[in-house]
């Protein structure tokens, strides 16, 4: 096994230019809101090339790339990629991500990084995209480079492009992470969140103790990319756990769970005052709550527990009419696959997490996010949880939200796309949507007239430290570029 470091990593690697251009890029710090740098270098490159280049207020960069000989009257192709990279390191890796380069590692047919994440997503299709501008036997009509920045926080240099820039027929993102495999669609969301003010009176702490009743063990997940697996939901478990112990009518002084809005919970908390001689019957509900929930999950969630521990009595609990009330809520609130794709088989079109529950300053709120590939689908279900949380007595809010990307299986993208794979891969692509956001979504509500198509080499650990990129697939990536652009720019 071949093992070398830094500038080293990359000898002898093809496409040379490509790698070239990630071994520069991967010198220079890039973290998502902090691309002044990796822009600037862009600039540098594009001036060296003769290009002409515009550059936004916000940071998103495009060039423009004249046709080689005899592919002038071609349409006009995007070649797309996000410039940030998400920053994380193992514990006890000393690396500053504000001023230290990635130190690339290459190890048999991978390159990776020493203790820190690559970079190979975005760097990657960033690469490639000034390869084939740079490179003399590239045949391609007229190309505009478009460079997005903080993709990785929130799609947010796509959601502020203008709606004027590019001038392309055909959009080709360079951002999807698996040899073979093109990527023709993806998910659009957006957040709800129900805000209460918690009406509380004074807790009777006579003959009384608190009991804090937990939920953990749970694998959680992608709220878009892992909802499919049918994975717990530790707000929901929470829920039906105090349902179960209405009997013993329970007063509810606090609840919160999960932490992300785009993770599937994976741990949640009740604080609850019972009747001190009811402790027992508290744990023996939680032991066949444990059971039950485990013969549901088992297969998902093999680690799910139930636990609960004597606590201090706290000076108030919710009023009963307020508890009962979002109880109903938390029981109604649907979680998980609301439609499968009728077009892609094993795609999930649409889907909700039940996200959040906390509580600061008096005031609860529940968050849940809302996925689809189909717009009306997902302002729908974003409506009805609304609707839901409003009968319950809250005040309901929505983030802004970004679009899907329909999936079009009659492209002719795709099409000239899968005929290139053929000759390149020796097979046709595995063609699939996700439901996850991407930046086509985004650029494809400013531009609904552009066909888009989204593929990659394989990258593994993206957005850990584990990150890395296989080297073969990285020249078979590059080479089917070309032969896209190639087709696409033939004189017919």
């Amino acid at each position: 096994m071949f093992v070398a470091s830094s500038r080293a990593a990359i000898e002898g690697l093809e496409p040379q230019l490509l790698w070239q251009y990630f071994y520069e890029i991967s010198q220079i710090p890039r973290c998502s809101k902090k691309e002044e740098r990796v822009t600037a270098y862009l600039e540098e490159q594009f001036k060296r090339l003769s290009l002409r280049y515009f550059r936004d207020k916000h940071g998103n960069i495009v060039a423009r790339v004249p046709a080689t000989r005899g592919r002038k009257g071609a349409p006009l192709v995007a070649l797309q990629a996000h410039s940030d990279m998400v920053c994380e390191k193992n514990r006890g890796t000393q690396h500053d991500f504000d001023s230290d380069p990635i130190r690339l590692l290459r190890v048999g047919e991978w390159i990776g990084a020493e203790g820190t994440t690559l970079g190979a997503d975005n760097g990657i299709g960033m690469a490639a995209a000034l390869a084939v501008a740079a490179d003399p036997e590239a045949c391609h009509g007229p190309l505009e480079i478009l460079i997005t920045v903080d993709e990785e926080t929130g799609l947010n240099g796509a959601q502020k492009l203008s709606a004027k820039i590019l001038k392309s027929r055909y959009l080709l993102n360079l951002d999807t992470e698996e040899d073979g495999v093109f990527c023709i669609g993806c998910a659009g969301g957006i957040d709800t969140k129900g805000t209460f003010a918690v009406p509380t009176e004074p807790a009777d702490a006579h003959g009384k103790v608190a009991v804090a009743v937990r939920i953990g063990g749970l694998k959680g997940g992608h709220s878009g990319m892992d909802i499919h697996i049918g994975r717990a939901n530790a707000i929901k478990l929470l829920a039906r756990t105090l349902h179960e112990l209405s009997g013993l009518k329970p007063r509810i002084a606090s609840l919160q769970g999960g932490s992300k809005r785009n993770a599937i919970a994976r741990e949640a908390e009740a604080i609850l005052v019972v009747g001190s001689h009811q402790v027992g019957h508290v744990q023996s509900h939680l032991a066949r709550c444990q059971r039950m929930f485990l013969s549901e999950f088992g297969a998902t969630d093999p680690e799910l527990h139930l636990s609960s521990e004597v606590v201090s009595v706290p000076e108030h609990v919710y009023s009963k009419r307020f508890a009962n009330r979002l109880l109903q809520l938390l029981l109604t609130l649907p979680h998980g696959v609301i439609r499968m794709s009728a077009d892609i088989p094993g795609l999930v079109e649409t889907s909700t997490n039940l996200a959040t529950i906390a509580q600061e300053n008096g005031r609860l709120t529940i968050g849940t996010s809302q996925r689809s590939s189909v717009e009306p689908a997902k302002q729908h279900l974003a409506a009805s949880i609304a609707a839901g949380m409003k009968l319950a007595g809250a005040k309901v809010s929505h983030s802004d939200g970004y679009p899907g990307w329909q999936p079009n299986v009659n492209a002719r993208l795709l099409t000239i796309g899968c005929s290139a794979a053929q000759r390149v891969l020796g097979h046709p692509p595995r063609i699939e949507a996700i439901h996850a956001g991407l930046e086509c979504g985004l650029i494809g509500a400013k531009y609904p007239d552009m066909e888009m198509l989204s593929f990659g080499p394989t990258i593994t650990g993206a957005h850990s430290p584990d990150e890395r990129v296989h080297i073969p697939a990285v020249e078979r990536f590059y080479t089917l570029l070309k032969s896209i652009l190639d087709d696409l720019s033939r004189p017919k």
